[in-house]
């Protein structure tokens, strides 16, 4: 059995199961007793200092189904572009959690996504979403993760539908992992990422595609979030609602330059 073993526990949240759970805790607060069903979630990867109270609006108010997947970024130039890991399961501190073997045989049916286990090795956009995932969940579930390098328009969009149509039926929930700006000051970051957050809003992957390299926004989940939207949309979504926005400056108390934050939910 081919299990994942975490790669960023003890640096972007504790490695110890106490210290974990009650970072969750303190960071998220309260937990609303009705829960909405998404058909993605987009929330950010950081450290959970940084990030992790805006991660948690989402996590806490979602319900978690029974199947899962995961859409990030590839910080790391490992593996492949469309990077679907072959193993069987991921090892958080809160436990193991299988991966779906008859929705990943699926989603390689399709042409430019490939087994891959390097892409997932250090690559921490997925794994720090394993723990909210865990700590909400009100029943078992199983995780898809895929990694994604910068994907030109085309192949991201086509990779969502096909995505969708694999899902239709499924009892499943869409993470898209991404941060949004990096190191520009706070103001600035806010402003340029509303350009995007309009975009996602209205589902208009184009727009939130070419946008952001129109204007040099550095949103690092940006194929991963035209994926994820994409496969929203064939699952039904007919809107994007923005849950928090925040920054590292929040954190650090220095909002000259900053790593901005968004959780959002596609309904």
């Amino acid at each position: 059995m081919k299990v994942r073993e975490p790669a960023v526990a003890g640096l972007f949240y504790p490695k110890e199961t106490s210290q974990l759970n009650e970072l969750i805790n303190l960071l998220c607060g309260y937990e609303p007793k009705e829960k909405v069903r998404a058909k993605a979630i987009l929330v950010p990867h950081a450290g959970y200092i940084y990030s992790g109270k805006t991660a948690c609006e989402v996590y806490k108010r979602v319900e978690i189904p029974s199947k899962v997947v995961l859409l990030g970024p590839n910080h790391t130039g490992y593996g492949e572009p469309i990077s679907v890991y072959n193993g069987d399961a991921w090892m958080s501190p809160f436990g193991t959690v299988e991966i779906d073997e008859e929705l990943r045989q699926k989603v390689l049916a399709y042409p430019f996504a490939k087994p891959d286990e390097y892409a997932h090795l250090y690559e921490h956009s997925l794994e720090v979403q394993l723990p909210f995932l865990q700590r909400y969940a009100k029943l078992n579930f199983k995780i898809l993760p895929i990694v994604l390098a910068f994907l030109d328009y085309e192949v991201a969009r086509d990779f969502g539908r096909f995505l969708g149509e694999v899902l239709k039926g499924e009892d499943a929930l869409i993470v898209i992992s991404s941060d949004m700006s990096h190191y520009i000051p706070a103001k600035e970051a806010k402003k340029k990422d509303e350009i995007l957050i309009s975009a996602m809003e209205r589902l208009n992957t184009e727009e939130l595609f070419f946008k952001a390299l129109q204007y040099n926004i550095t949103m690092c989940g940006l194929a991963a979030a035209v994926v994820g939207i994409e496969t929203a949309k064939v699952l039904g979504a007919t809107k994007g609602v923005v849950i928090d926005y925040s920054n590292s400056g929040d954190t650090t108390g220095d909002y000259s330059r900053v790593v901005a934050y968004l959780g959002m939910m596609f309904l």
